[in-house]
């Protein structure tokens, strides 16, 4: 087993606030940070995120704003670092490119790129659409439009500078396809080598100043700016202190990297060979989540469905909001978030279900015990759960958990420790509510990297010398508007 664990999502691009897309990354990578740190200690997880702020839409953005690039980008990053704080995110590090420490070993980056002969200098004709920030053919439009952005693209000729992908692509393939280069799930694995047959061609790694005047000179070529991966792929060891940091000598390579299906290639292609260019070892797995829509819709800015995460944890709290995100569907598959069920769920799962048996257990026990149990003990329970989470199956892994508050729920039912109280069947009343007890500790251990707050609230009153209910419930009720 390593001694270390380090972990990233993608960094999130500024052209717009957060929404429940980039929420859901950053939970299930705050789930593994805390139970990595459960597991190995604090100081041997790292867990970094952090905002993508150049390019020629962020320009735009600032222009239509009436403000520098430089303030667009302070607001919007803000906006992250606000919703992560609102969320409980426990991150170790927040990366944003327009940082001096980013920009300064990016120029490093771009030098040794050159150096090793990665790079050449090429005249690129293309359409290009601005939304997108990247080149489009015929076949990508929609009555001569980028479908996703409803605009005509750009006729764009211009010299830039380009990887040579091409030479790095057989070694990928490889690294692939032996699992060396883990792809998670495996239909992503198939998808990214059916890429790699199809053709991908070179990449343009940087733009004339003309095109994207936001971003970081090419330090040979003053009239090009560094173009959109060099820059934001290098966060995740710009952010370490590449290439002689303690950070990375300790936490590089990367044990998992989180990304949505749309910056797929990206990051399993053009990422593997940025770093084999810079002879650096490839990350150990990388982890694409599916799309995923709305109360059956997709997610846009005309719909006006994108939902903040910052109103989801104001009506639930973070904890809840996390579990209700989490729960929807596996990690992997693409599918739809039924925000409009939320609090029907949270009615079901939390107050009646686990909330409901930590009031039935703790009274009992306080009424028929006299509060007091035998000790409790984990239980290889809390290890299948864990190994769930190591997996990345997290909504399996609280499938597991309410699994066993169900059951509990259904002992209390079935054995109905109140009778055996009036057939003075005092053996029989404390089998039980000692089974009772220990389900709840274990429950609670398990839920630890879920619901951090509510899984010491429900340890604190089950280890307590002497056992009472709560004086107030731990989820309450609401009205399911």
């Amino acid at each position: 087993m390593s001694d270390k664990f380090y972990i990233t999502t993608p960094i999130y691009y500024v052209n717009d606030k957060p929404h429940i897309g980039h929420a859901y990354t950053t939970i299930v990578a705050d789930v593994l940070a805390r139970h990595y740190r459960q597991k190995l200690g604090d100081k041997s997880v790292y867990f970094l995120t952090g905002t993508d702020e150049h390019g020629a839409k962020i320009a735009e953005a600032a222009k239509a704003a009436n403000i520098s690039p430089q303030e667009f980008t302070d607001q919007i990053t803000q906006e992250f670092k606000t919703a992560w704080e609102k969320l409980d995110i426990k991150y170790n590090d927040f990366i944003r490119t327009t940082e001096d420490r980013h920009k300064k070993i990016v120029v490093d980056i771009l030098n040794k790129l050159k150096e090793v002969g990665a790079l050449y200098e090429s005249e690129y004709k293309g359409l290009y659409c601005v939304g997108c920030e990247k080149f489009l053919t015929d076949n990508d439009l929609v009555d001569g439009k980028c479908p996703d952005h409803d605009r005509e693209p750009e006729q764009v000729t211009e010299k830039n500078w380009f990887f040579k992908l091409a030479d790095y692509l057989p070694i990928i393939e490889k690294k692939i396809k032996s699992d060396e280069l883990k792809i998670y799930p495996a239909t992503r694995k198939n998808e990214v080598l059916g890429l790699i047959k199809q053709g991908i061609p070179d990449f343009s790694i940087s733009r004339s100043n003309k095109s994207v005047p936001w971003g970081i000179d090419l330090p040979w070529d003053k009239e090009q700016k560094t173009y959109v991966w060099v820059d934001a792929l290098s966060n995740y060891i710009t952010a370490l202190d590449y290439p002689d940091g303690k950070l990375f000598k300790q936490f590089w390579p990367a044990d998992k990297q989180l990304l949505a299906l749309d910056i797929l290639k990206f990051h399993t292609l053009l990422w593997p060979a940025i770093l084999m260019a810079l002879d650096v070892e490839l990350p150990k797995e990388l982890d694409i989540h599916g799309f995923f829509t709305i109360n059956g819709k997709k997610m846009s800015k005309s719909l006006g469905n994108a939902v903040s995460p910052n109103e989801l944890v104001e009506k639930y709290n973070p904890e809840v909001t996390k579990y209700l995100i989490l729960s929807q569907f596996s990690f992997g598959s693409e599918s739809d978030i039924r925000v409009d069920h939320f609090t029907e769920k949270y009615n079901a799962d939390l107050v009646n279900g686990l909330g409901n048996l930590v009031n039935r257990v703790t009274n009992m026990i306080e009424k028929y015990l006299d509060g007091k149990v035998d000790k409790l003990a984990k239980t290889d329970f809390v290890e299948q759960v864990n190994s769930k989470i190591e997996s990345l199956k997290l909504r399996e892994a609280l499938l597991d958990i309410w699994k066993l508050i169900q059951e509990s729920n259904h002992l209390v039912d079935d054995s109905k420790p109140w009778d055996l109280v009036k057939n003075n069947e005092h053996d029989k009343i404390k089998e039980v509510l000692q089974t009772l007890a220990n389900n709840l500790y274990n429950i609670a251990t398990a839920l630890e990297p879920f619901m951090p707050n509510t899984s010491q609230q429900i340890i604190d009153i089950i280890t307590a010398k002497k056992i009472t209910k709560p004086d107030k419930p731990l989820f309450p009720r609401l009205n399911n508007q």
